[in-house]
C-alpha cells in the first residue's frame, strides 16, 4: 500500500503541484481513507522526502555501477552518465519532475539531506571529468567543476520538455548530448580551443 500511496502522489504532484494536491485526493485516486495515507506517512512532506530520496538513491546506485567499471575511460563513463540521466526519463519521468520541481516544499532539515545526495551525483561526474584532465583524455583548461554543472542542466533540464515516445528517443537525444559534451572537451586543437 505505501507504494501505491506514492506513485499515486507522484502522478498528482506532476499534474497539480505538490501544494495544489491534497491528502484527500491523495486517498481518493487509490480509494483508501485519510487514516490509510496517515498509517505510512506523518505528512504530505514526509511523502514528498521519501519520493526524493528515492528517486536520488536509484540515480546514485546506477552511477555507482559507471563509476566502478574499471575498464572504461573517463569519456565512455561520462557518455554512461548522461545517458542513465535521459534514459532515466522514460522509466522515472514522473518522478524525476517532482523531484526537480517540487524541492520547494521541503523543509530546510530534508532539504539539506536532499541536497547532500545531489551533491555526491555532481561531484561523482566532477571526478571523472578530473580524471579525464588528468589523463589527458579532456582539455587541461576544463574546469570540472563548471562543466559538471552544465552537463546536468542540459540533462535535467530535458524533463521539462522531451517526450520520450516523441520524434526523438532517449538513445538518440544522449548521443547528441553526449557528443556535443565529450566533442567539446577533447584534447587537442580545434576551431574553438583557446590559442
Amino acid at each position: 500500500m505505501k507504494e501505491k500511496i506514492i506513485r499515486a502522489s507522484v502522478t498528482l504532484f506532476e499534474e497539480k503541484g505538490f501544494s495544489a494536491t491534497s491528502i484527500q485526493d491523495i486517498a481518493d485516486s487509490i480509494g483508501v481513507t485519510k487514516g490509510t495515507f496517515y498509517y505510512y506517512f506523518k505528512t504530505k512532506e514526509q511523502l514528498l522526502m521519501e519520493i526524493h530520496k528515492e528517486y536520488i538513491t536509484g540515480l546514485l546506485s546506477r552511477q555507482q555501477a559507471i563509476l566502478e567499471n574499471g575498464e572504461w575511460s573517463s569519456g565512455e563513463k561520462l557518455r554512461a552518465m548522461i545517458g542513465l540521466l535521459i534514459l532515466d526519463i522514460r522509466k522515472n519521468g514522473s518522478s524525476g519532475r517532482v523531484f526537480f520541481r517540487e524541492i520547494r516544499h521541503l523543509s530546510q532539515a530534508n532539504i539539506g539531506s536532499v541536497t547532500e545526495d545531489r551533491d555526491r551525483f555532481r561531484l561523482n561526474i566532477e571526478a571523472v571529468l578530473r580524471e579525464g584532465v588528468e589523463s589527458g583524455e579532456f582539455r587541461e583548461d576544463l574546469r570540472p567543476d563548471m562543466a559538471a554543472f552544465g552537463i546536468l542542466g542540459m540533462a535535467n533540464y530535458s524533463y521539462n520538455w522531451f517526450d520520450p515516445e516523441g520524434e526523438v528517443n532517449p538513445d538518440e537525444l544522449a548521443a547528441i548530448y553526449a557528443g556535443m559534451v565529450l566533442d567539446g572537451m577533447k584534447s587537442g586543437e580545434g576551431p574553438f580551443r583557446k590559442r
